[in-house]
């Protein structure tokens, strides 16, 4: 438990005063009472040293503002936790439970996926933690009961989708475990529901996890291996998807001509018009504005002075409820201007994306601004 607290404080970049002064806040926005501002001093102390016991109550809290799940908070399985079905009556029941998930249920999974989906990208991650947990469960409990591939392929496609938005979150949140253990079951659900598009799209996010842990070249592995899973049988909107993360991939692997074909060949594959969703492929935002914006940071990572033109292009037609996307943005407007030696112009920038970053909760581009920071 107090490894479990001190890092996900730490990764926040949040010192203990820090931590109390958030309690406090969250306690006055929520209308609920918290110990004295001494008093939490002390209790974050002793949480983190394990001197005092971490009460449901304020573990709560804890995860929501610094979005990790109740294992990675305390270093245990929650006690609150069903227990595993009992007996052959139970089991008889549970599968009953799972025959019986009709359209309408499977639909309302998938909206509250989108629900989670749009939340996560206005306000971060952070807060969505234990909705996301809970929401992770029902699906799993409702695949692992269900018996016919008939009720099993709805759901397990539905359990793909959310669990590869659960692990970006976890990528998000610095929880990069929790992201590959997700990516491994989104991957298994869209096997099980014979789906080559999401199960694509699950691996070539999963080369994510690999580039940010220093591998981008075995990334680039997964990406490439990811297309051969889909083959032809992707929409263009997905294929340009993954040739775009290759290009990425590419440009964190020190291989620019790889880069600069895959990004060609992710501008031949973009369908026209203003459209970012694919009816097959929901996971996925991405349009021309998307892709110009994702070419402008590709190019900036290759320290490309003409990412600059591209970037404040997407900048003027991003969409503003895409809080942490913008907050990419400015981040890769910085690296531009960085690299053409503009300092000030760069300094804005970062100060823009700190400031976004710190409003959804984003350790992951926290990160990246005290990387970028380092170099002015």
């Amino acid at each position: 438990m107090s490894t479990g607290l001190r890092n996900a404080r730490a990764a926040r970049g949040w010192s203990q005063e820090r931590l109390v002064r958030e309690i406090e806040q969250y306690a006055r926005r929520n209308v609920t009472d918290v110990a004295s501002t001494a008093s939490l001093r002390v209790y974050v102390s002793e949480w983190e040293n394990g001197k005092r016991a971490l009460s449901d109550r304020y573990a709560g809290i804890l995860r929501r503002l610094l979005g990790v799940t109740d294992t990675e908070l305390r270093g245990t399985l929650s006690t609150s936790m069903a227990p595993a079905a009992d007996g052959y009556d139970e089991l008889l029941s549970r599968i009953d439970s799972a025959s019986s998930v009709s359209e309408s249920m499977v639909k309302t999974f998938n909206d509250q996926t989108e629900l989670l989906r749009t939340m996560d990208r206005q306000m971060g991650a952070a807060g969505l933690v234990d909705q996301m947990t809970g929401h992770l469960a029902a699906l799993e409990d409702a695949l692992n009961f269900a018996v016919l591939p008939s009720a099993r392929r709805p759901v397990a496609l539905a359990l793909a989708g959310a669990s590869t938005l659960a692990a970006w979150q976890a990528i998000d949140s610095g929880a990069v475990e929790r992201a590959w253990r997700h990516y491994e079951l989104a991957k298994r659900a869209a096997r099980d529901a014979e789906a080559p598009m999401y199960l694509a799209h699950a691996m070539a996010e999963q080369a994510y996890v690999l580039c940010e842990a220093g591998r981008p070249a075995l990334g680039v592995d997964l990406v490439r291996d990811a297309q051969r899973t889909v083959a032809q049988s992707a929409s263009g909107r997905l294929r340009a998807w993954l040739y775009a993360a290759e290009a990425e991939m590419c440009a964190h692997a020190g291989m620019p001509d790889d880069c600069r074909r895959a990004l060609d060949a992710a501008m031949a594959s973009i369908p026209p018009g203003p459209e970012d969703r694919d009816p097959d492929m929901p996971s996925i935002f991405l349009n021309d504005a998307h892709l110009t914006r994702w070419q402008g940071n590709v190019l900036a990572l290759l320290g490309e002075g003409s990412a600059v033109t591209s970037l404040y292009g997407a900048l003027d037609v991003m969409d503003p409820t895409f809080v942490r996307a913008r907050a990419g943005l400015h981040a890769d407007l910085a690296q531009a201007h960085l690299t053409r030696a503009e300092y000030d112009d760069a300094h804005t920038h970062l100060r823009q994306a700190r400031l976004l970053a710190g409003r959804t909760g984003s350790v992951r581009q926290r990160r990246r601004v005290d990387l970028l920071s380092g170099r002015l």
